[in-house]
C-alpha cells in the first residue's frame, strides 16, 4: 500500500531513532516523496511562488481527488530554471492552489511547507534527508 506523502512523513515524525527514520524513508521511497524531499531541502531549487499561504478550500480528508503521488512531476512547472519559468506569475499561482486544494489536507501542508522551505517535520533534516538518499540533495 502506497502511503500519502504525509503519511510518511508523520511516520518519521513520531520515530525517535534515527536509523528507523531512515529505514521509514527508504521503505516508502518513491519520486513524490524525493521531489518533496528536493523542493523543500535542497538550496538551488528557487520556487517561484510568492512565500505564505495563499487563499485557498482545503479539499475534504475523505474524498481528495489528487494526491502528491499524482501531481509531483509537475514541480517543475513552479521552479526557476523549469518550463513555466516564463508563464504568466498568475497561472503559477493558479496552479499551486488547484494542487493544494486537490490533494489531502495534511498534503497541503506538506505542499506549503516545501514551497517556502521549511523543515516538514521534527528531525527530518537535511542530513537525515542526505543519508536516507545520497546525492539527492547534490553537492551543497
Amino acid at each position: 500500500m502506497i502511503l500519502d506523502i504525509f503519511e510518511i512523513i508523520e511516520k518519521v515524525e513520531k520515530t525517535n531513532s534515527k536509523n528507523e527514520k531512515v529505514q521509514i524513508l527508504r521503505q516508502n521511497e518513491s519520486w513524490a516523496l524525493k521531489d518533496v524531499l528536493k523542493g523543500t531541502y535542497d538550496e538551488k531549487i528557487e520556487w517561484l511562488i510568492p512565500e505564505g499561504d495563499p487563499p485557498y478550500k482545503e479539499a475534504a480528508e475523505e474524498s481528495h481527488p489528487s494526491s502528491i503521488h499524482k501531481i509531483h512531476r509537475n514541480f517543475r512547472y513552479l521552479v526557476k530554471g523549469g518550463p513555466g519559468t516564463n508563464m504568466p506569475q498568475f497561472k503559477r499561482e493558479r496552479m499551486f492552489i488547484s494542487w493544494l486544494e486537490g490533494v489531502h489536507p495534511e498534503d497541503a501542508k506538506i505542499l506549503l511547507k516545501m514551497k517556502d522551505k521549511k523543515q516538514l517535520a521534527k528531525g527530518l533534516t537535511i542530513n537525515l534527508v542526505e543519508e536516507a538518499f545520497p546525492g539527492l540533495l547534490g553537492m551543497r
